[in-house]
């Protein structure tokens, strides 16, 4: 989450009253994340969250979004809901830019994930996977692996600048997963990504999943690898196989991998290291004047990669071969 674009209180306070939620009290921007526009709203009815979309996000993919999250939610995944006005629609406009209402859910994200918070998030992820098997729409990933190119592009000039020799490791990296990359494994919608701010919790009991604007149509066990990237390191970046194994366990008892998916987990781990520090370094580069943003450290995501290229087997990330803990 962040903040891209301004908004008065006069335009907000219009633009919510078709929403009947009350009257405006008071809002504030969130500064975390790198996406979108987003705002905690108080109105005299509750509190909601505010999203602009803008970036990556294309406004014809904002009906898959909000039509997933109110898929999930009806078979039980807890998850926001975007608010209809009184006329039915959840998009409207604001300060020139698609917005929506979305309700608020109780609980804090972990700063500092435990065991218990990724068996959490595993479990949930498997449900949730489980969920989207019967959505009807579809959204290609964008982000997977066709996608890495255009933005290593984007960045490869001035990579050096960022790191020494990060622009062949790049290229090289980049060379091998368009070279390997599976096209097999079983696919289903997946939230792509799930870290550790869009995942709420309560105490050690997980209340809610977030931010589901980069939710798509890929493989599934891409989508566990894009969790062990970001739940599994601690932050020195050394690999706790303990949280990687409870993960694991916690997913695999909701949705068993496949002896293929259990195989390509490694492979997928570099991917989703890939795509992350693609996108950061992307970021990293190119932040926008005066926006109130914090650009994430591309370099977490050269550390994680480089683990990744001496994983072995599944066995690595705590899990055995037969899909149950080692």
């Amino acid at each position: 989450m962040a903040v891209y674009t301004d908004v008065s209180a006069e335009e907000l306070a219009a633009f919510i009253a078709p929403y009947g939620i009350g009257e405006l009290l008071s809002y504030k921007g969130i500064a975390e994340g790198v996406e979108n526009s987003n705002f905690l709203v108080h109105t005299s009815r509750g509190s909601f969250f505010l999203t602009l979309y803008e970036k990556r996000v294309r406004a014809g993919d904002l009906p898959f979004f909000l039509g997933l999250m109110t898929h999930l939610a009806a078979r039980g995944i807890r998850c926001p809901q975007p608010v209809k006005t009184t006329a039915g629609e959840m998009l409207g406009e604001l300060a020139g830019r698609p917005a929506a209402i979305i309700d608020f859910l109780e609980g804090v994200w972990p700063r500092r994930p435990n065991v218990a918070h990724c068996a959490g998030v595993g479990q949930a992820l498997a449900n949730m996977h489980i969920a989207g098997q019967s959505f009807a729409m579809t959204r290609a990933n964008a982000l997977s692996v066709s996608g890495w190119r255009p933005l290593f592009e984007q960045a490869s000039a001035r990579a050096n600048d960022v790191q020494y020799g990060l622009a062949d490791l790049l290229t090289n990296e980049l060379e091998h997963l368009e070279r390997s990359w599976p096209t097999d494994l079983p696919q289903g919608i997946i939230h792509a990504d799930l870290f550790p701010d869009n995942a709420l919790f309560i105490g050690d009991k997980l209340s809610g999943l977030i931010d589901f604007y980069f939710a798509c149509n890929d493989m599934l066990a891409y989508d566990v690898a894009i969790c062990l990237n970001a739940w599994c390191f601690e932050p020195d970046h050394s690999f706790n196989v303990t949280k990687a194994r409870a993960l694991l366990n916690a997913y695999t008892r909701e949705r068993p991998l496949s002896a293929a998916e259990q195989d390509a987990l490694p492979l997928l781990a570099r991917g989703a290291a890939m795509r992350f520090l693609l996108t950061r370094l992307v970021d990293w580069l190119n932040v926008p004047p005066g926006a109130l943003v914090r650009p994430k450290d591309p370099l977490e995501y050269v550390r994680k990669l480089r683990f990744h290229q001496n994983v072995a087997t599944v066995r690595d990330y705590g899990l055995a071969q037969s899909g149950y803990a080692a």
